[in-house]
């Protein structure tokens, strides 16, 4: 089988408790063909408010890690525990429905990570100042370029008052001037206790 980089670390002592968040992991993970493990013996927690960067070269199962975490992919062997509210910042466009407004969007995205209606409609002009959409907030998501749904989905992640936060090379969300913004922004989160990954 064709040799793959691998991220093989003992990263003991990541997730630990938070506000109400607790994260552990003990996995292994291949893909569905299974000539190679793209994660081996990976355990860790993490404390509250640590902020852990995951350095590797390119292919070494960095964002599958944080695949795995989030619950968008499955470990092949092992186990995730994540409680408390996790914010992740992958894919930003994950979760929308195209056919739905900005606005219907961000109840839907927020939906998708369990946070209540009654909770988003408090939190729903500063998403949508933030996102800096103006009227297209009330267009439907397929007319938008890739970089405003970006935006839009880095705006309800960082909005919905994540324990943990999982971000995977996302500051490269629009121009110069938004970039910065969301690295402020993911800056005080970390300030505010949040666990960054």
């Amino acid at each position: 089988s064709e040799y793959r980089p691998s991220l093989r670390h003992d990263l003991s002592g990541m997730f630990g408790r938070l506000r109400r968040a607790r994260a552990r992991a003990d996995v292994n993970y291949a893909p569905a063909d299974r000539t190679f493990y793209a994660l081996k013996d990976i355990h860790f927690n993490v404390r509250k408010g640590e902020s852990v960067g995951i350095i590797g070269r390119n292919g070494s199962g960095k964002t599958t890690l944080l695949r795995l975490l989030s619950g968008i992919t499955r470990p092949t062997e092992g186990r995730i525990e994540i409680d408390g509210r996790f914010a992740t910042l992958i894919a930003l466009s994950a979760g929308f429905n195209y056919e739905m407004t900005g606005r219907r969007n961000i109840y839907l995205n927020a939906a998708i990570q369990g946070v209540p209606p009654r909770e988003i409609r408090h939190l729903e002009d500063a998403i949508i100042d933030f996102a800096e959409l103006g009227a297209f907030i009330d267009q439907p998501v397929k007319v938008y370029s890739s970089g405003m749904i970006a935006r839009l989905g880095f705006s309800i992640a960082v909005h919905i008052l994540p324990d943990i936060v999982l971000l995977d090379e996302v500051l490269a969300v629009g121009d110069e001037a938004f970039a910065k913004k969301c690295n402020d922004r993911i800056m005080r989160l970390r300030d505010e206790g949040r666990t960054l990954v």
